[in-house]
């Protein structure tokens, strides 16, 4: 699990056709690799990644074509920047909200605006993931945790203060960027259940329900 906090900006190093899927070779920056191990997991760009390989720089994940469908690392090139955040230690700090880092979608940058010292950006939604999406409900676009301002007829509108401009790669997003798009995970099963909902009879949890399972004793 993620927090769409990015830690560091990264970098492919390298890119690879392997077996009929990808393997990308990613240089790690400020981010620390002294914690990690193989098999541990690296959100890239919103995008969950499997440690393959580990080196003094960076590390080594391969992509599967499912991942290759559903997000845009099938258009990284070498030297292109990347938002980078190790999974969240049990003991962390929850300063986004929960990211999965199982892409929903790839969307569109369609606006940038000035809003004083921040810039407003309009979003252009997939389609079907729109009803996912509230009014201060949260996203995440490129791992990056973020607050919903407004919803349009295309998609949505953000808000993005200068720390976060420059602490991601959101700073080089321009009309026509496409980007990966994360619906918040409560919306997701929250549908699930509607679509499924429990129908057999259960008994209520009660106080005699947990006094007959054992859950009282006797005095």
């Amino acid at each position: 699990m993620f927090t769409g906090i990015i830690e560091a900006t990264g970098q492919v190093a390298d890119k690879r056709d392997v077996g009929g899927d990808l393997r990308l070779r990613l240089l790690t920056g400020q981010l620390s690799l002294s914690d990690v191990k193989l098999g541990d997991s690296i959100a890239t760009n919103g995008v969950c990644l499997t440690v393959t390989g580990i080196e003094a720089d960076g590390f080594w994940a391969d992509v599967s074509n499912e991942t290759l469908a559903h997000s845009t690392l099938k258009d990284l090139q070498t030297g292109d920047a990347v938002n980078l955040e190790k999974a969240m230690a049990a003991n962390g700090r929850f300063g986004g909200h929960i990211v999965s880092g199982h892409v929903d979608g790839v969307a569109e940058i369609v606006q940038l605006n000035s809003d004083a010292r921040s810039v407003q950006i309009e979003v252009a939604t997939p389609e079907g993931l729109h009803r996912y999406i509230a009014h201060k409900g949260s996203i995440t676009i490129d791992g990056v945790s973020l607050t919903v301002n407004a919803l349009t007829a295309r998609g949505f509108l953000l808000n993005i203060v200068p720390h976060t401009a420059q602490e991601t790669i959101i700073a080089k997003y321009h009309p026509g960027t496409r980007v990966n798009l994360e619906v918040d995970v409560i919306a997701r099963y929250l549908e699930q259940l509607h679509q499924h909902p429990v129908t057999e009879q259960k008994p209520a949890l009660d106080k005699a329900f947990l006094a007959e399972h054992g859950f009282f004793g006797r005095r």
